[in-house]
């Protein structure tokens, strides 16, 4: 199906191809052992083609062993099969013909979303099927599952790839660790400043499902984002707060030298309190406004409301009212 193009397997539904040669030999192993291998999950798409929504892994790992060439890839030689110990070292090509034929007529249960599913639906499969136990991010989660909302989905994503790549959001950013920003960490922090600017209504203390919510309510057009507006408000407010506080404008400070990388709730404190007074953080001095911020991050008014139990809706309003404060009065 791969081959004739009945099947489409959407990199931005899945996660990057992580497995190792290891696992990929060990799913050949288990498949010739006649071990039971968990389904995998299609959308039916409008001109009847199947899309891989999960199972990325054994669909590529299988193909790349039998038909490299299907997923421009290498052919797979096994490596680290515990069980049967001489399939290591071999190719497809290697097998004898009735390991090659076990192979090629071994099943898989494969469950459909037919194309007359509501989108939401399909969305909420595709979600419940990536959370718990999932090596997915929460992010590469909802990247892929806010595609599955079709054109709307897409825009909404791909704005937020396009703002995690404006200069001074990258600046600011930086102490992300590498793993965190493969993991989409940036188009995160994007989402969470939009969540905290504009969907506090939704903040009921788990962050993940917080804006895992808010993203919902914008795809169901429960909540209006308009594009052109947010981008600019996004640009102006990422580019004040590089201008006044430079690398260390998300992190904690102790004795006015900060510590750490970037604190989420500092950083939600920060955009938001900023947005909110953009047009005087534009044209103030921008050592006053630092100052201001950073006397107000070791205030103990605000640690109050950064500490234990931050997560409460009331604390969340504290700390972006203190730094709303803070820079009206500086």
């Amino acid at each position: 199906m791969k081959r004739a193009n009945e099947i489409r397997i959407d990199p931005e539904y899945q996660r990057l191809f992580r497995w190792s040669d290891e696992q990929r030999s060990r799913l050949v192993e288990s498949v010739l052992l006649r071990l039971p291998i968990p389904p995998v999950f299609f959308i039916e798409n409008e001109d009847g083609r199947y899309e891989l929504i999960d199972g990325l892994q054994r669909v590529s790992s299988m193909t790349q062993f039998i038909d490299a060439a299907v997923i421009d890839k290498e052919p797979l030689k096994l490596v680290g099969c515990d069980i049967v110990s001489e399939l290591n070292q071999k190719t497809f090509a290697d097998l004898p013909l009735t390991l090659q034929l076990q192979l090629k007529r071994s099943g898989v249960r494969a469950l459909i979303i037919k194309r007359q599913s509501k989108e939401f639906l399909r969305y909420e499969m595709f979600k419940r099927l990536n959370t718990g136990g999932s090596e997915l991010s929460e992010q590469e989660i909802r990247n892929c599952s806010a595609r599955i909302f079709g054109d709307r989905g897409v825009a909404f994503y791909e704005n937020l790839i396009r703002l995690s790549q404006h200069p001074s959001f990258v600046r600011l950013t930086e102490t992300l660790a590498d793993t965190e920003i493969e993991k989409r960490g940036r188009e995160e922090l994007v989402l969470h400043y939009f969540a905290a600017k504009n969907g506090a209504s939704y903040f009921y203390g788990n962050v993940a499902n917080w804006l895992s919510n808010y993203m919902e309510a914008v795809l169901l057009e429960k909540e209006a984002f308009d594009y052109g507006d947010e981008e600019t408000i996004f640009s102006r407010v990422f580019d004040a707060v590089e201008r006044v506080a430079g690398e260390g404008a998300f992190c904690k400070f102790k004795n006015d030298k900060p510590i750490g990388g970037l604190a989420p709730a500092y950083y939600e404190a920060i955009v938001c309190g900023v947005s909110r007074t953009i047009d005087k953080v534009e044209q103030a001095n921008a050592t006053v406004i630092n100052d201001a911020l950073i006397e107000t991050r070791q205030s103990s008014d605000f640690r109050q409301n950064v500490g234990t139990g931050a997560n409460k809706r009331s604390k969340f309003a504290g700390r972006i009212n203190a730094i709303e404060a803070a820079i009206a009065n500086a």
